[in-house]
This record gives C-alpha cells, structure tokens and sequence, in this order.
C-alpha cells in the first residue's frame, strides 16, 4: 500500500483502519469478524489504526484492538484514540483527558498512543458544561496544556483535533501558536458532515484541509462516504428527512456515474477522498473483511484522473 506523510507522526499507509466499523456504529457485525478484519488490514500494509472510547457498546472498538494483537503490536502500526472531553471548568480537563487515555491504553492493551485527539467539536462559544463541545477559551488555555502535559509523560507520541466542527473555530486553531500534529477533517465528495452538523452554514472542509495541510498539520480524512450516502445501499435505518437521507437523495448522480466507470460508489468514493489535494490518509468506517477488501483495491487503483475528479465532483446535486 501507498504511504504519504501524516505530519509530524512521519510516514503511514494512505488508508487507516477506523473504529466506527469495529464498533458497529456503521452495521452489525460480530467481535470474531472485526478482530479479522483488524488483522487482514494490517497484513494489507495498513499502519494507521484510528480508536475512540465511543466506538461501540463498551467501548468495543478498543477492546476489538487489544484482542486483535494482544499487546504485542506489529511494527510499524501507529495508533490514535480520543476523548469527547465536552466543555468542563478548566480545572478538569487534565485529569478528564488523562483518565481517558489510561483507560483506552488498557481496554487496547497498549502502553502510548502515538495521537490523542479531541474528540469534540471546538466552538467559540460553548457554554460550560456542554457535552460534545469545547469553547474555543477552554481549548486554548486548558485544554493545549494538557495534551503537552500527556505528551511529555510518555503516554501519547503528539496530539490532534477533530476539524470537523465549527469551521470558523477550527481555522482560528489551526492558524493559533499551538498548532495539532493531526487533525480529522471531512474528505467526501459531498462536503458534507451529514448529522454532525451543529451550525448554520456550509460547513467549508476543503478550506479546512488546506488550511491544516499548509500548516504542516496532517491530514486525516474522514466520512469518505458521508455516513453511507456515497454507498448502492444505506445499511442501516435512516430517518427520512435526516441529513444522511438528504445525502443519499443527493448522491443519485453519483451512483449512476459510478456504475457508467464499472466500479462500485463506495470504491469510488473512497478513489475521490484519495485523490483531493492535502489528505495524507483516508480513515475507513469498514466492519468486515469483505468491505475491506473493497477499499483496499480501490486504493490499489490508484487515484483519479483530473477528469475522472471533475466528473465525479459534477456529479451530484448542489445545495
């Protein structure tokens, strides 16, 4: 598998294995199903895995990982978690971040992550106490210290946001002093945070990835299919007249064009993330080792033409 450059954290393969899929946040699948997939993934030549706490009932996803390798990680493979800090009084948020991080390491079996990443949207003006948002004060003045007091303890290589929030919030952090080492940006061909929304507006994320990119920051692209929307088929119940559903009805064009190409819309979606100007890697929502297989040959494909990109981008419905 390809590689590019992930920041600071130095070269990984261009698809990193997420654990939305693992968790079963995206479909059912069962724990035997996802430990293989882990393992396939990695004999795939990916190096990236991409963890959070919120990943499934119990936090299924890490536990999927630290079953997978037992502690013994191959070489090479870096892993990320996270924490949905929320907006908390200042005070709290070191022993928030650093608790979270002990109990991830062991649910993962792991002695450091090589980034801890905020899992909240970052929002100039989050109240305190708001739950999956942090203010844009919080972050700065608590939030930084405490990710570079962790990183000096040894228990995380780097630390990284979650840009996927607040566009105006998260340009201002990423031209701040204290620039992330990564941070996980929208990359669909929808532009579309689907029902992360949380503001009025377009939510900018090619403007985004490139402010992060320019800045030395690396990129990792998320939602490649919009939550399903770029998919043949939603495999999960979407309410009508949801974001995601709206998606989906805008991606119409998508799937006919993809069909035209002889490729499936997922693989094609995940060509087009590939190939957008900045991403270093492409984070999977797969769930089982056929969906794996899928992505990994897209990836093998190699990405678009400049005319293949310009079709595929013209092929759904504005907003």
């Amino acid at each position: 598998m390809n590689t590019r450059t992930l920041g600071p954290l130095g070269p990984v393969s261009t698809l990193a294995l997420g654990g939305g899929g693992l968790g079963q946040v995206w479909g059912a699948t069962t724990r035997e199903e996802a430990v293989a997939t882990v393992r396939e993934a990695v004999d795939s030549g990916i190096t990236l895995l991409d963890l959070a706490p919120s990943y499934g009932r119990e936090s299924e996803a890490e536990r999927v990982i630290g079953l997978a390798f037992d502690g013994v990680f191959p070489a090479g493979v870096l892993v990320t978690t996270k924490c949905m800090l929320g907006n908390p009084p200042p005070g709290e948020v070191y022993e928030r971040l650093s608790s979270s991080l002990d109990a991830s390491l062991a649910r993962m079996r792991r002695g450091y992550v090589d980034a801890f990443i905020l899992h909240g949207m970052i929002d100039r003006d989050a109240p305190e106490g708001a739950t999956t948002r942090v203010s844009l004060r919080t972050f700065r003045e608590a939030v930084v210290p405490a990710f570079e007091r962790i990183v000096a303890s040894g228990r995380a290589r780097a630390w990284g946001i979650t840009a996927a929030g607040f566009p105006d919030a998260v340009l201002e952090v990423l031209a701040g002093p204290a620039a992330p080492a990564v941070a996980q940006c929208i990359t669909n061909l929808l532009d579309s945070p689907g029902g992360m929304q949380r503001w009025d507006g377009p939510a900018r994320p090619r403007e985004i990835v490139a402010a992060a990119a320019g800045r030395g920051v690396g990129v990792m692209g998320i939602r490649a299919v919009a939550a399903g929307a770029l998919t043949a088929s939603l495999d999960r119940e979407i309410p009508v007249g949801s974001l995601e559903h709206r998606d989906f009805e805008r991606a119409a064009g998508f799937r006919a064009l993809a069909q035209e190409m002889g490729q499936s819309p997922a693989a094609l979606a995940h060509r087009y993330a590939l190939s957008m100007d900045g991403v270093a890697t492409v984070v999977l929502g797969v769930k089982n080792r056929e969906e794996l297989r899928e992505c990994v040959a897209a990836e093998a494909a190699g990405p678009l033409s400049a005319d293949e990109f310009e079709r595929v981008t013209a092929s759904v419905e504005s907003v």
